[in-house]
C-alpha cells in the first residue's frame, strides 16, 4: 500500500506566506525560505507554494522564489500562482520545482492541462481546485475563490483527469482555515471518481482530521497550512499517531 503524504502549503502574498479563513482575513506566517527549510526538516513528504494573488493581480510566479526555496529542500515541491503556457511551466520547473498546479488558466482555457501534459508529463501536472458547496452541489471558483463559476466540481476533476491531470488538489472553501475536518464526503466521491491521485485541503485543526481524511476521504495525500505553521500540530507526532492508528506514513525520529 502507498504512504499516505503529509504536505504543508505556504500561500504567498508579495513575497510572505499568509494564511486566513475562507480565503479571507490574511495573517502573515512567516517567510517561505525558512518555513521549507523546517518543513523539510522536520519529516514533510512534500511542499506547495502557492502564490495566491498571481492570476489576481496578473503576475508571474514565484519562480524566483522557488530557486531561493529549492536551495534549501530535500523533498518536493509543487510550485502555482499565474501559471498559464508551456513557458511559464518551464519557468517553473527549471527554477526546482518537481511539480506544478495550475488553477484559474485551466477552467479558462482546458486545452492547456493536455499541453502541460504532452509537454512534461502528466506527474508534473497538479490541478488545484477551489470550490464551494451551495444549491446542493459543488461548484468550482476562480482566482483565489473571488469568482464563482457554473462549473460542477465532480465534472471539472473527471475532465481534468481525462486531459492528462497528474493529480487533483481539492480544496473546499467551506472548510478553509475552519479547522473542523476536511470535506470527507466530497473526497470520498472524488476518490472513486477518479484513478489519480488525490491531495485534500481545507479543514485540519488537529490531528484526528487527518486520520478521518485518510479513513473516510480516501484521500492519498492532506494538506495543511495554519496549523503547522503556527505550530499547533507537529509532524513527526502527526505521522506517529497516525501509524499507530495503521495509516501508512513515513515515519521519521525527532
Amino acid at each position: 500500500m502507498l504512504t499516505k503524504r503529509i504536505i504543508p502549503c505556504l500561500d504567498i502574498k508579495d513575497g510572505r506566506t499568509v494564511k486566513g479563513v475562507n480565503f479571507v482575513n490574511l495573517r502573515d506566517a512567516g517567510d517561505p525560505v525558512e518555513l521549507g527549510k523546517a518543513y523539510s526538516q522536520n519529516g514533510a513528504d512534500e511542499l506547495v507554494f502557492l502564490d495566491i494573488t498571481a492570476t489576481h493581480e496578473k503576475r508571474k510566479t514565484v519562480a524566483a522564489l522557488a530557486k531561493k526555496i529549492a536551495k534549501h529542500l530535500n523533498i518536493p515541491f509543487t510550485i502555482g500562482g499565474g501559471i498559464k503556457t508551456i513557458e511559464d511551466a518551464d519557468m517553473v520547473l527549471n527554477a526546482g520545482a518537481d511539480k506544478l498546479a495550475i488553477n484559474s488558466a485551466a477552467v479558462r482555457r482546458p486545452e492547456v492541462i493536455d499541453e502541460l501534459a504532452n509537454g512534461f508529463g502528466s506527474q508534473f501536472v497538479v490541478l488545484a481546485v477551489d470550490a464551494k458547496f451551495n444549491n446542493g452541489d459543488w461548484w468550482v471558483y476562480l482566482n483565489g475563490g473571488r469568482l464563482a463559476t457554473e462549473i460542477k466540481l465532480f465534472d471539472w476533476v473527471k475532465e481534468a483527469q481525462e486531459r492528462g491531470a497528474g493529480e487533483i488538489l481539492f480544496t473546499s472553501m467551506d472548510h478553509d482555515g475552519v479547522k473542523t475536518g476536511f470535506a470527507n464526503d466530497a473526497l470520498s466521491k472524488m476518490s472513486d471518481l477518479l484513478s489519480i491521485p488525490i491531495i485534500a485541503s481545507g479543514g485540519a485543526g488537529k490531528k484526528e482530521h487527518f486520520l478521518d481524511v485518510f479513513e473516510k476521504g480516501k484521500a492519498d495525500a492532506a494538506l495543511a497550512a495554519s496549523i503547522f505553521h503556527f505550530k499547533e500540530v507537529d509532524i513527526p507526532d502527526l505521522k506517529n499517531y497516525l501509524a499507530e492508528n495503521n495509516i501508512p506514513v513515513r515515519t521519521t525520529k525527532k
